[in-house]
């Protein structure tokens, strides 16, 4: 989920990363993937197939707000997370009731952002950002029998979590990964020492020739509900091994981690914000260093980008959302499409649009 500021949508030049568009039907051919529902808005699917085979979708709420909130981080005012099953890719898609509300979590005020789920020894759980009391993002944890809920939350957020969009990583050797963080409104940039400033500006406050501002990551502890050990930062390189810099908005990290392992490789994923870019960079290691590797998706139609990566049979799909059906930013639809790789492990670029006129 991307904070949206009337001042960059007034610069966007291109079409696809306009702040409202004229909207679009169901089955347009302009566009190489349909909304997966047309029920209800989702944004930020987290794509998971458990034990049972089947395909379970984590997403945001969009739902309609004031129109004096368009063009504003306020119109994401999500309140509660859905998830969407399927069978197989192309089946019919379940849209379960309500997984978890915002009033239902005790320490938790509004905007439940972007959501990722895990399971292990029998246990789903829900992790979500929301702003606390004093409008400070953090990261909840909540707990169920069933991967579609209800989640039970924990009464307080994740000990020492902050910012938005977290992400889970399952190793081979069982162990548990969180990637998280966000730089404007997701406010990873008022935690450049691990403790909030507030004073610190929305905008990304770091020289454009200073290396850019980049996602946390902690192992989990057993239970999946507390950090095993502090966050730390997940460098990204560029292909001469120097950090990519602030300025570099075509590749450096803006929100929206998502680490996958592909064999030996692990691949870190993550918008680049106001570029409307989906990039990837890889390494050796879960905790990086990760070396930019190339696009994995253009821009969308709609200001923010967010997605997941999820192998199903043998097949590698890419989960990302659009603005189709609405014509507006904070109404999106969740989508997917393959994602291919070539021999050499590198992943070909896609493009939402088809060549049609």
């Amino acid at each position: 989920m991307t904070p949206l500021k009337t001042a960059i949508c007034a610069a966007t030049v291109s079409l696809l990363a306009a702040c409202a568009t004229t909207p679009m039907q169901e089955g347009d051919p302009r566009y190489i993937a349909q909304p997966l529902t047309d029920e209800i808005y989702t944004a930020d699917p987290s794509a998971r197939v458990w034990n049972d085979g089947r395909i379970y979708i984590y997403a945001s709420h969009d739902e309609e707000v004031p129109e004096e909130l368009y063009n504003s981080a306020d119109a994401f005012d999500m309140r509660d997370y859905q998830v969407l099953s399927m069978e197989r890719p192309g089946g019919p898609v379940t849209v379960h009731p309500p997984a978890l509300d915002v009033e239902q979590v005790p320490w938790a005020k509004r905007q439940m952002w972007a959501p990722d789920a895990a399971y292990r020894n029998g246990t789903y759980f829900l992790y979500f950002p929301a702003k606390d009391a004093n409008d400070i993002f953090r990261i909840g944890a909540a707990t169920s029998k069933s991967p579609t809920g209800p989640f039970t939350p924990q009464a307080e957020p994740i000990e020492g979590s902050y910012s938005i969009d977290p992400g889970i990583l399952r190793d081979n050797d069982g162990e548990h990964y969180m990637y998280l963080g966000g730089i404007w409104g997701g406010q990873l940039q008022r935690w450049p020492n691990g403790s909030y400033d507030a004073s610190v500006t929305e905008d990304d406050p770091t020289p454009p020739g200073e290396p850019a501002i980049t996602p946390v990551v902690a192992r989990m502890a057993p239970d999946m509900l507390e950090f095993a050990e502090p966050l730390r930062p997940v460098q990204i390189l560029d292909e001469h091994g120097d950090p990519l810099l602030a300025g570099d908005l075509d590749r450096r990290f803006f929100e929206g981690a998502w680490v996958f392992r592909r064999g030996d490789t692990y691949y870190l994923t993550y918008s680049t914000g106001e570029t409307h870019y989906l990039v990837y960079a890889t390494g050796d290691s879960p905790y990086g260093p990760f070396t930019y590797r190339g696009r994995i998706l253009e821009p969308v139609e709609g200001w923010t980008t967010h997605h997941s990566i999820t192998e199903i049979d043998g097949q590698w799909w890419l989960f990302y959302h659009d603005t189709q059906r609405s014509g507006l930013t904070h109404l999106r639809n969740v989508k997917m499409t393959p994602l291919t790789f070539r021999a050499d492990g590198t992943i070909e670029t896609i493009n939402p649009m088809t060549d049609l006129d």
